[in-house]
This record gives structure tokens, sequence and C-alpha cells, in this order.
């Protein structure tokens, strides 16, 4: 297996990564971290869908890296950063996959965030 390869998603864990269409924005408190038209939505097998959306479309500079990895055979290894601020729900709520395996190759490059720490608002086109 290479070592991008992963473990391929298949009917026992299937994984999609489409465009999400339309507009996607998230914030934290009052504050907008991410406005986007160019998000991605990634569904794996029953877990709820995750909108994946490009860092550039996004406030770097409000977000702290974080020394916090996990792993995911399917996807590999993620990264996480804070939100603005020092409460719990601040802290490691967003992850991005720097490195993602083949599968799930458009997802680099692309910020995750838990929906029960933020407000994410996507209008479809």
């Amino acid at each position: 297996m290479s070592p991008h390869a992963g473990r391929t998603p298949g009917p026992d864990h299937p994984i999609t990564v489409a465009p999400a269409g339309g507009r996607v924005v998230v914030r934290f408190g009052d504050e907008v971290i991410v406005d986007t038209r160019d998000g991605l939505l990634l569904r794996e097998s029953t877990y709820p869908a995750v909108f994946y959306l490009p860092r550039p479309d996004a406030r770097m500079e409000r977000l702290r890296r974080r020394e916090r990895h996990t792993y995911c055979p399917y996807k590999g290894e993620a990264s996480y950063f804070s939100l603005p601020g020092e409460s719990q729900a601040a802290i490691d709520a967003v992850w991005t996959y720097e490195d993602p395996y083949d599968a799930v190759a458009p997802i680099k490059d692309h910020l995750a965030f838990y929906a029960d720490r933020v407000h994410i608002e996507h209008t479809p086109d």
C-alpha cells in the first residue's frame, strides 16, 4: 500500500467529496471565520456530512495552530486549530488534513469545524 493510499472507501465505509454548492458562512460568536462559495461536502459512512472549506477563504490569522493530531485510516492525519478566545468551545474546534490520502485528496488545504461549536450557514444556489 502506498503511503498516500490509506484504507479504501467502499460499500462498508463509503466516502464522497463533492462541491457543497452555494455559499457557506462559519461564525464563531459574532465573528465570521469563513465565507466561501467554494466549499466541499464530505459524506462518510453513517456520520453527519461535514463541510470542508478552503483556507484562502478563511481568516487564518484568527486561528491558532495546536499540537493536537488525530488519525483516520481513510483520510490520514488531522491537525487542529483553535478559534479566537480561550473558551472550551474554541479549543481544537477546527481540523484539517494537510496531506490527506488519495481517496479524499480534494480536502487538502481545507478546514472543517465542529458543528456544535460554531454556527454554519449554508445557502444553496
